[in-house]
């Protein structure tokens, strides 16, 4: 069983600019095989953005996604939680704030994420969600 946030988090932070478009954060999702990219204003977090923020803030209002930035759907002033922090710590920010996942930040830079799928690989192996989150990707590009 993990103890900190470290021992279960996905290392380095992938973040696209606030002005990158929808087009380019989605395409940089598909390359990492991720379905999140934090909005990085430098070196500074200023957002999370999902897959699911692309299809439901964005497409399903008929933007382009083209045209609309990262930082105009993501979700801003993400909650962070640091390396060092016990694994209880986020799954309490997580509950309390009812997201999937957290960027894990220290001394103010982003160094990776935290999922729900993290966590469930650590502390409950055997789990469903822990088998989802271990499976390769079929190739086809479909959740």
């Amino acid at each position: 069983m993990a103890d900190f946030v470290r021992e279960v988090m996905r290392p380095g932070a992938v973040a696209v600019r606030p002005d990158a478009s929808l087009v380019e954060a989605a395409q940089l999702m598909r390359t990492q095989d991720i379905g999140d990219v934090l909005v990085a204003d430098g070196q500074r977090v200023v957002g999370v953005l999902t897959d699911r923020d692309i299809t439901v803030r964005a497409v399903a209002d008929g933007a382009d996604p083209l045209t609309v930035s990262a930082q105009s759907v993501c979700t801003p002033d993400p909650v962070v939680v640091g390396p060092d922090d016990p694994v209880s710590a986020a799954v309490a920010l997580m509950r309390a704030h009812a997201v999937r996942r957290l960027p894990v930040v220290e001394d103010g830079l982003p160094v990776g994420v935290i999922s729900l799928g993290d966590l469930a690989e650590a502390e409950d192996p055997g789990s469903a969600l822990a088998d989802i989150s271990r499976a390769e990707p079929d190739g086809r590009g479909t959740a």
